[in-house]
């Protein structure tokens, strides 16, 4: 039953700081790309085109963690609570970040240096960007290990994949 309440409260702090660091992305990612739009001064396509992804991966990442916490908390019952659907979400979600972080840390060149090189236009908003990237991409990642682990535990109590995260 202990674990029950870890995972009560780890499930709410891990999401919701999931949820806040992908707002935060989605505000740089969305200032970017309407910049990117208005004036054409971007480096190049590659840089553009990541930071649209990026757009969309916050966005998906807000919607889909918070209707996985609605249903947590609201339907426990529910087959969107088990832990087939979360390791599913977890996992399309981990894809979309670490396509997103490693393709903007590649476009970068592996981070900038805005004291010393005058070609990206939006340096600093550049460097956080991939920063929060890879923050959201190592909250996934501890969010997808628990969620495994707690599958196997659920798995050999006999409920299955299907079972809930909680008992």
């Amino acid at each position: 039953m202990a674990f029950d309440t870890h995972m009560r409260r780890g499930h709410t702090i891990v999401l919701s700081l999931i949820i806040l660091f992908s707002i935060i992305e989605l505000a740089i990612s969305a200032w970017l790309t309407s910049r990117f739009n208005t004036y054409y001064n971007y480096f190049s396509l590659t840089e553009r085109d990541t930071t649209r992804f990026l757009l969309f991966a916050s966005i998906w990442t807000i919607v889909f963690s918070g209707a996985y916490m609605f249903f947590f908390f609201s339907l426990p019952d529910h087959v969107l609570s088990s832990v087939a659907s979360h390791v599913l979400f977890l996992f399309l979600t981990w894809i979309f970040w670490t396509a997103g972080a490693a393709s903007i840390t590649a476009a970068l060149g592996g981070g900038l240096n805005c004291s010393s090189q005058f070609v990206f236009v939006y340096c600093g908003q550049l460097n956080a960007l991939e920063g929060f990237a890879w923050v959201i991409w190592i909250l996934v990642t501890f969010a997808i290990l628990v969620v495994l682990i707690r599958g196997i535990i659920v798995a050999r109590r006999g409920d299955g994949m299907r079972g809930p995260l909680i008992a």
